[in-house]
């Protein structure tokens, strides 16, 4: 197996790493590897904050189109098929979205077509974890073909370096057409005279050829362009396609499809490059003579562009200094890092939790992504190159709406406006170029229409009133406001459904007219679910117009925020009243049963009752008053023997692995028990979330699973979306300092917090006593400080006064 070069002191073995960074280097506290086991779908490659490029291995089960994980990366698969340039940070569906262009150093002769090797059993390696290496901008394997591949990143460009093992051959393989899904088209050119290796591949199928998407979810929507140069002569290439080889041919294409299995098996197409490394067999795929000389390590850059291979080149340039190699790249990358995560200053605290904590705010931090280049040029939704518009530093996309609105974009505009700005500014960009229409789910250019809701209109209205400007407020309101009271064609549409309908708000002239949305003439995934999101969403417009000082259209919003109310049946079951999917006719969809899905997305009646966060209030009374709804949520959480019920699986029960639900424990709040908040996310913390690649309870969705590890660590959390105010609980470091761009700072000091103590006792606001389990939204918008008194057992008066409970 290769030998694994040292990583720099600065940048701890992930390995062993056990919290040794200091407050100057929170990089160095990252274990990029959590969460790559179990579901949470992260990739530990090389990657920098909101990077277009993140070079990661790719993970093969034996099947060439099969990873084992969602995203390209799955621990406990230890084989390879190479390192692919581009992916996204735990999204749920296999196969997932990204992982293109595969680049396998190969220490063998090309003899056959790697497409024909359906089974990776020639043109892959498998490895040991005892070679891998993962810090914040720097991966490094070691095969078990002898090869080791060493890779940096800066934010659209990246270094290799591929050392090869003595008398072996030195090849390289571009697999152009190798995306997770497939592809449609893909091309290679070799380029001997320039030592270039370039081309591009067309793909898409978000989520993969799944049966409920059909032509829908198959649509390609971007190319992604590359192109490497090496730094010594190409002694000998070729290309392949499908099961052709083609020694010496300089040129090459072809699509795989996006179906898998045998359907996809055997298509494709790529071409390699072979050097001189004092190897045997030359690198052809015809042998050779015995080469001398002794630089075993080939040096490879790269750039990646959505626009063109001249945009590709130009980022290469203009990112990577011509001489730079891997390790002042991965310098330059390491410490990008630490400023990112310097934003968050944690004092103290376990080495454990520390490790989590900041491999959470990394994986928080690794989206949006740019797509656009350094010119500024980037692809649009309609298919053509644009340019940011006047003011907007960049592009980004890669939007999971559905999982991020509930977290994820809160931790981004408290800690990054700027960037949430330009993030606001591009999902606008693109809904004018999708004919007014924002979609829900944004890989790259393309609508996916991945999930439910409208979780746009509750984002953008996050953003705003946590203070992010730099984007077209009025413009981005009017055209959110306008998809929310103009019924669109696609509102009528089934492709799609369930799981990636095209309507954005469906069916929306019925919703108007019933005030919620009919299960039996929805359109949607489930109509309960979908009455719950669109309530969300208006009450996020509303708080947006009010904030904007448009009154009438704050009051229409507010009036049909309430509409989850239309969703509640009283006498759902002989014992409680529930959220119920109802048809057009009025009558309630039955047979009913609370740990069913029916009328819902991914969760059931028990978890969708809880997701009413704009009406807390009114959801309680609806229950029977606060003491009712607080022994109800009592029962999430706990199963009938009083023992925890946390961990997901029971359908009737608190899901740490999906979104719908994952505010309640918060709830408890506004029900004026905090105590039970402080304990139960305690709770949820300490067991669901950990350390190693079994580190997160499930799916991190773009970070929002870590969004939601990083606000419990901080004793925070956003209360409901369209707001800036936040739910207290119970820190887990002594002290924390964020550091507010063009703000005063927030500071969280808990001098006792630790373990033995998960329980407030008191709280003073800039030295003043409070007794508020929740900051109103001042702290967003001024900063402070917040002085927690933490204790072993619970204070049950504090923060219970029904006039200071959250509203």
């Amino acid at each position: 197996m290769g030998a694994v070069p040292a990583v720099p002191a600065s940048a701890a073995d992930t390995g062993t790493r056990t919290g040794t960074g200091t407050a100057d280097q929170p990089a160095a506290e990252v274990d990029p590897l959590i969460g790559s086991a179990g579901g949470g779908n992260t990739y530990p490659g090389a990657v920098l904050p909101y990077g277009m490029i993140s070079w990661s291995p790719t993970s093969t089960t034996g099947d060439q189109t099969d990873t084992g994980a969602a995203n390209g990366y799955a621990y406990d698969v230890t084989r390879t098929r190479g390192f692919s340039l581009t992916h996204v940070n735990g999204a749920g569906c296999h196969p997932g979205a990204a992982g293109d262009v595969p680049v396998l150093p190969f220490a063998g002769d090309v003899t056959s077509s790697p497409s024909a090797d359906t089974e990776d059993e020639v043109y892959a390696s498998g490895f040991s974890h005892a070679d891998e290496r993962a810090v914040p901008g720097r991966y490094t394997l070691g095969l078990d073909s002898g090869v080791t591949a060493d890779l940096a990143v800066s934010r659209r460009a990246g270094v290799a370096d591929f050392t090869f093992p003595r008398g072996k051959p030195a090849n390289v393989l571009f697999r152009a057409s190798n995306s997770l899904n497939g592809s449609e088209d893909a091309h290679i050119e070799i380029d001997k005279a320039q030592r270039k290796v370039s081309g591009w591949v067309h793909t898409g199928a978000f989520c993969g050829r799944r049966a409920n998407g059909g032509e829908n979810n198959r649509k390609s929507y971007y190319r992604l362009y590359f192109s490497a140069t090496f730094d010594r002569p190409i002694d000998s290439a070729g290309t392949w396609r499908d099961g052709t080889l083609s020694p010496g041919s300089t040129s090459g294409g072809g699509g795989e499809g996006y179906a898998t299995g045998k359907d996809r098996a055997g298509r494709g197409s790529g071409g390699w490059v072979g050097f001189d490394t004092g190897g045997a067999g030359g690198a052809g795929a015809t042998g050779g003579t015995s080469r001398t000389g002794g630089d075993r390590t080939v040096h490879m850059r790269m750039g990646i562009s959505y626009v063109s291979r001249a945009g590709a080149e130009a980022n290469l340039r203009q990112e990577i200094a011509p001489g730079a190699g891997v390790d002042e790249v991965a310098e330059a990358g390491f410490e990008a890092w630490n400023r990112e995560l310097g934003s968050v200053r944690a004092e103290e605290g376990t080495p454990s939790r520390r490790t989590a904590f900041y491999t959470a705010l990394y994986h928080s931090l690794l989206q949006p992504n740019l797509v656009s280049d350094a010119d500024g040029r980037y692809p649009g939704m309609d298919g053509r190159p644009h340019r940011v518009e006047h003011g907007q530093r960049a592009q980004y996309s890669n939007f999971s709406g559905w999982d991020q609105y509930r977290a994820q974009v809160q931790l981004l505009a408290l800690l990054k406006p700027r960037v949430a700005g330009d993030f606001a500014q591009s999902l606008y960009n693109f809904a004018r170029q999708n004919g007014g229409v924002w979609d829900r789910w944004v890989h790259i250019s393309g609508a996916t229409h991945v999930m439910t809701g409208d979780p746009s209109a509750a984002t953008l209205a996050t953003f705003y009133a946590m203070g992010v400007r730099g984007f077209d407020v009025r413009g981005a309101f009017d055209s959110l406001a306008r998809q929310a009271t103009v019924p669109h064609p696609d509102g009528l549409s089934d492709a799609g459904c369930p799981g990636q309908c095209t309507g954005q708000r469906p069916n929306l002239k019925r919703y108007l007219a019933a005030h919620y949305a009919p299960q039996d003439d929805c359109h949607c995934w489930g109509g309960a679910a979908e009455t719950l999101e669109a309530s969300v969403a208006d009450s996020a417009l509303a708080r947006w117009a009010r904030l904007s000082g448009r009154d009438e259209e704050a009051g229409r919003f507010a009036e049909r925020a309430g509409y989850w109310r239309n969703v509640f049946n009283p006498e759902a079951t002989p014992e409680a009243g529930y959220i119920q999917a109802r048809s057009a006719d009025g009558s309630w969809t039955t047979p009913f049963d609370p740990g069913s899905e029916t009328g819902f997305a991914q969760g059931t009646s028990a978890t969708y009752t809880w997701m009413v966060p704009q009406d807390v209030q009114g959801l309680a009374s609806a229950m029977g008053g606060r003491d009712a709804a607080a022994e109800r949520l009592d029962g999430f959480f706990h199963d009938p023997d009083g023992s925890w019920s946390v961990d997901g699986g029971d359908p009737l029960r608190y899901d740490p692995t999906n979104e719908p639900g994952i505010h309640t424990p918060w709830l408890y709040n506004a029900l004026g028990q905090p105590w039970k908040t402080q304990e139960t996310v305690r709770r949820i913390a300490d067991t669901a979330y950990g350390t190693g690649p079994g580190g997160l309870p499930g799916n991190d969705d773009l970070g929002t699973m870590s969004a939601w590890y990083v606000f419990a660590s901080l004793g925070l959390y956003p209360q409901q979306p369209g707001s800036a105010a936040m739910l207290l609980g119970a820190p887990a470091f002594p002290r924390v300092v964020l550091a507010r761009p063009g703000g005063r700072d927030i500071t969280v000091n808990a001098p006792h917090a630790g373990d033995a103590r998960p329980y407030i006792r008191s709280v003073r606001v800039d030295g003043a006593q409070s007794g508020r389990s929740w900051d109103e939204g001042r702290l967003v918008a001024s900063g402070g400080r917040l002085d927690f008194d933490l204790a072993d057992r619970p204070d049950k008066e504090w923060a219970t006064a029904p006039e200071d409970l959250p509203r």
